[in-house]
Formats: C-alpha cells, structure tokens, sequence
C-alpha cells in the first residue's frame, strides 16, 4: 500500500531560437509535450514495474488535471482510491526544458493539510484496506497529505492491526518529527544532513547521522542511500551495513530515491530480509539511473543486473 502525494509531472520540451521583446528571458518553441505520474504514483510505478501490485491512495483536484492522473493510473494497471478534492487543485509540476536544460518549472499547488472531510476519507480508506498489506509506504512531498494530524492517526491506525504492517517512509526533511517509531526511513545524505542537524560527506558522518536520527525518532531501522558511496543500512543502532553501489552508468539521479523504497518495500511483502531486499534496491537504483528522466527497471532489467555484476561486497561498518 502507497500513501502519498500524488502529482502530475508535465513537460514542455523545444528549443530557443531568440530572446522575447517583452523581457530578457527566451521564447521556447514548444516542439513535444508529455505527461508522467510523479510523486507518490512514480513509486507506485516502480512496484508495478518490477511485478508487484500496489494499492495507491492518494487525493487528487476535482479537476482536468485530476482526471488525467485519473486515467494515467488506469493505463498503468494501478490499483487507486483517489478521493477528489474540490477545495484545493491536482498538484501539478510543469517543467519548460530547451535543448536539454530547464528553463523553468511552474507549479500548480496548495500544499495545506487536508480537510476534515478529505482527512477522514483518507482514512477510511486505508482503515477498509490495511489488513490486506504487509508492507505501507508513505511517499512524503510535503504537499498536504501526510500532515501530523494523519500521522497521528495512522499510526495508531496500524497499531491495532494483527499482524502489524511495516511502514516505510521517504522522508520530508521538515516533516521528520512526525515519522516517530516507523519501522523504515530511508533519506539520502542531504536530506540525513538536514534531519541531524550538520553536514553528511563521508563513512564518520553518516553513522554519525543515522544515531542522530535515532536518537530524534526512535525509528526502528535506517536506510541512508550515498549516491555514488552506495547506501548504509542501519538495522537499530547495533549493526551498520555498507552496501556498494550497483550503478555503471549514471545520466539521470531523477526518481532513483522512488526506486529504492519501491523495490525494498516489495521485498519486504515477498518475504527477503531488510539486508537482502535493500541489496535488491540498489540493483534497480543502479538501473534507473542509467536511464534519462523518472525511469522504472523491468524484472528483466534487474535479472541480467544481478546475473552480470559480482556479488555486492557487503562491509560491516558496526556490529558482528
């Protein structure tokens, strides 16, 4: 089950020939138009692409953009239980690109909590649906949806269900102390630096920040992904794992984020380990970023992935 911010991502793509008599700034020549879901609905994509089937829930605007995504998620083969807002418009992210560079991004937004009506509906939803899922992401882009009154209540949501499901969190680094006790948060270096307060760059300071975050969140495990320096998996604070990275050609870091806690959370349902579905993770991560734009990896791709890199050395940086 994903929980998030669902988004429209919208490109305009051109060139620029001249610069406009009405301001300094270029005229674009729109030459291709295209549309991807962003946000909470990439993840869901990711799932799907690697064969899993995701339950999304989300809101989105009673709006045309709203039925764009709408239907962008019919043509994706994603499971949705959207609850339209009249209030408050489908986010939007529109991205003006001329030969390869981003000339500007519009966005269409509020990014105020939810109602008390939509709130509830959210709710209900996921109450109806929880004791099917073994594994809850929620995909946090600071637009509204996870607020601290749902946070409140979601976790208290899930703490009543038999079996507990695992709730896995891409964090919002404003938000952080709303992610109290989640089973997974899994931030990069920058966002790790932001929760913990002081600059994130080598091995010393990413354990050095993964015992801060602990320390501010009582989480129960910590996933910090290093780019190019590949991740550590923090399992409590006893033991701390270093996995390398996968990755042998990187055009595009777009969405990779989504990648890894798509494809851990995946692994987590199937039944692997944190070690091994995070290992997996950065496979498709190492896949994802060898493509341009928010890409998704195949069961193929991460098939001949595996089967064509050496087994990952896996270094213990604490612990036995």
């Amino acid at each position: 089950m994903i929980i998030g911010d669902l988004m429209l991502d919208h490109y305009l793509m051109g060139g620029v020939e001249r610069i406009s008599p009405e301001a300094p700034v270029p005229v674009v020549k729109v030459e291709s138009e295209s549309f991807l879901l962003g946000g909470a609905g990439n993840v869901a994509r990711n799932i799907a692409s690697i064969g899993g089937a995701p339950l999304l829930i989300s809101t989105i605007g009673d709006d045309l953009d709203g039925t764009e995504v709408d239907r962008m998620c019919l043509e994706a083969n994603l499971t949705t239980s959207l609850v339209r807002t009249v209030d408050r418009p489908t986010t939007k992210k529109t991205r003006i690109i001329a030969s390869n560079q981003q000339v500007v991004r519009v966005d269409h937004e509020q990014a105020d909590p939810l109602d008390a009506v939509a709130l509830a509906a959210l709710l209900e939803t996921i109450e109806k649906n929880v004791p099917d899922y073994r594994v809850i992401i929620l995909s946090d882009y600071g637009k509204g949806l996870i607020s601290e009154e749902f946070m409140e209540r979601f976790m208290a949501l899930v703490a009543t269900c038999e079996p507990r499901p695992m709730v896995l969190v891409d964090p919002k680094t404003v938000h952080y102390d709303r992610y109290q006790g989640v089973d997974l948060l899994t931030p990069n270096t920058k966002e790790a630096s932001e929760g913990a307060g002081f600059p994130v760059s080598d091995k010393d300071s990413v354990m050095k920040a993964g015992f801060a975050l602990f320390d501010r969140l009582q989480c129960k495990n910590l996933l910090i992904t290093m780019g190019p320096g590949g991740m550590a998996l923090f399992e409590g604070t006893d033991s701390i794992q270093h996995i390398p990275t996968f990755a042998r050609k990187v055009f595009d870091v777009t969405g990779a984020g989504d990648t890894v806690i798509a494809t851990t959370a995946l692994a987590l349902a199937a039944g692997m380990d944190l070690l091994t579905a995070c290992t997996l993770a950065n496979y498709a991560a190492g896949v994802v970023v060898g493509q341009v734009g928010a890409a998704t990896a195949s069961p193929d791709d991460l098939h001949e992935t595996v089967d064509e890199l050496p087994e990952p050395e896996v270094s213990r940086w604490l612990g036995k």
